[in-house]
């Protein structure tokens, strides 16, 4: 049974994602009813924690064995001597998996209540503490010390500041609160630290705040599968032409050894100054990161780029990372999503235009990854249906590890084209209920296969160019 309500979206978002996952072609293979249950089971899933954190190793600077045994005993630490399993993912070496505990159920509320915003909300289910910024109310004679209980404001109505709120709000935990309200609501410029300290959470996550911040980097296990499908290898010029925050930009790089060239490209400013931190936080030297619009990444003349800043010649690059930017629907846990379908929809010319960019900076016999972390049929498989009749020089390549599901019907594509995607649909695993009892019983292989199903929806697609885009002008 769901501990929480399904996720809470707009009537015309709803209807427009059952029309996706309720298509002609999965009625033509699924009773109405499974197709239903199926899509039900899904939003409930996505208002729900993932059952495991993963986190990528950095294999550049220490190896897999050593940061796993620095992981175990930091996780003693954090969870007061509780010891939980940390599992290294079979397909993935450079991956260690570390399941999540609950939803614990006989957590007492506290007569104090704190709000905090959605996203704040999210990122408590996944290990962190509540931060300062992330706080909407506060109970009028909360003070420094008090035990309280954190509620997460789903749909955005609590006012700032507010000393209760009767809305939509979803209990989280309970926390020690590190301030006073008086303090948290003082609107001081230094007040960003931890303002509630999480001491009982619905789910028991690890906190990765500053933990092992050179040898460790928490990715979403289908993130990590990515860049393993892409398969860098050493002396290649490599693009990631949506970079930020820039874990596959470390990730390439550390899988080529540092050997070669990573061109790392994002439209805003900050978010490249993060890819750079990033780089050099895990020693990584062949990273570069240019803050441009990767629409604009192809040079339309030919006049040879002595500096090899962007914009690029064309078939320029080995290996391309289109890892677009999307509607985000398949993020775990999201509780309430307020998008309009108009901002949901936006997003396939997008995808689009970076798309036919990418295949024109591309060589031949070069390879192309497209990702994204949403579920619609429109950003995955039907850009996959449009690209292979747009591009007729890309042909679609099986995908190594193939760790998640086979891609939907639904676009038109055949049967053994949808074998050759990745879609992680959480959907076809029941809700885990994971207590410290049941994971001392579990195998190893159970517990790698839930991780590998009960992650957040993610789709990805490998194409190959197999011949030059140069002798004719690029589609429209």
């Amino acid at each position: 049974m769901p501990i929480f309500p399904k996720i809470s979206l707009r009537p015309e978002v709803e209807n427009y994602l059952k029309e996706n996952f309720m298509n002609e072609e999965v009625l033509a293979v699924s009773s109405k009813q499974d197709a239903q249950r199926k899509f039900e089971a899904l939003l409930n899933h996505l208002s729900h924690p993932p059952s495991f954190t993963s986190v990528r190793v950095n294999t550049h600077l220490a190896s897999v064995q050593h940061v796993k045994s620095l992981l175990v005993d930091e996780l003693k630490k954090q969870l007061n001597g509780l010891i939980v399993p940390v599992l290294q993912h079979p397909d993935l070496q450079d991956v260690l998996l570390i399941p999540v505990i609950g939803p614990r159920k006989n957590i007492k509320r506290q007569q104090y209540e704190a709000i905090v915003g959605a996203q704040c909300g999210n990122a408590v289910l996944r290990g962190a503490h509540v931060y300062v910024p992330g706080i909407m109310s506060a109970s009028k004679f909360m003070k420094a010390g008090d035990v309280i209980s954190v509620y997460s404001d789903i749909k955005g109505k609590c006012k700032k500041g507010a000393k209760e709120f009767d809305g939509t709000k979803v209990f989280i935990g309970n926390g020690i609160s590190e301030l006073s309200r008086k303090e948290i609501f003082s609107g001081l410029p230094e007040m960003k630290g931890i303002g509630i300290r999480m001491t009982e959470p619905i789910y028991l996550s690890p906190s990765f705040d500053n933990v092992l911040p050179s040898y460790l980097f928490l990715q979403n296990l289908p993130s990590a599968v990515v860049t393993h499908v892409l398969n860098p290898q050493p002396g290649e010029k490599i693009l990631d032409l949506c970079a930020a925050p820039g874990g596959k930009t470390t990730h390439i790089a550390t899988l080529m050894h540092d050997q070669g060239e990573v061109i790392a490209l994002d439209k805003i400013s900050n978010k490249i100054e993060k890819i750079k931190q990033n780089a050099s936080l895990f020693g990584l030297n062949s990273i570069k990161a240019y803050c441009f619009d990767g629409t604009k990444a192809l040079k339309l003349d030919m006049i040879e780029n002595i500096e090899g800043a962007p914009p690029f010649l064309p078939e320029s690059f080995d290996r391309i990372l289109l890892d677009a930017p999307c509607s985000g629907m398949g993020q775990r846990p999201n509780m309430a999503c307020t998008w309009t379908l108009k901002e949901i929809t936006s997003y396939q010319p997008l995808q689009r235009k970076l798309f036919s960019v990418a295949v024109q900076l591309l060589k031949p016999g070069g390879v192309l990854v497209y990702s994204t972390c949403t579920i619609t049929l429109a950003e995955n498989e039907e850009q996959v249906a449009w690209a292979l009749k747009m591009f007729p020089c890309l042909q679609l390549q099986p995908q190594e590890p193939q760790i998640g599901g086979e891609g939907m019907v639904g676009a038109g594509l055949s049967l053994e084209q949808l074998k050759q995607l990745q879609r992680f649909d959480p959907s076809v695993v029941p809700l885990p209920d994971t207590d410290i009892d049941s994971l001392r019983d579990a195998r190893i292989e159970d517990m790698i296969w839930l991780a590998n199903k009960d992650c957040i929806g993610f789709f990805i697609a490998k194409f190959q160019k197999c011949k030059s885009t140069l002798e004719k002008d690029p589609p429209k």
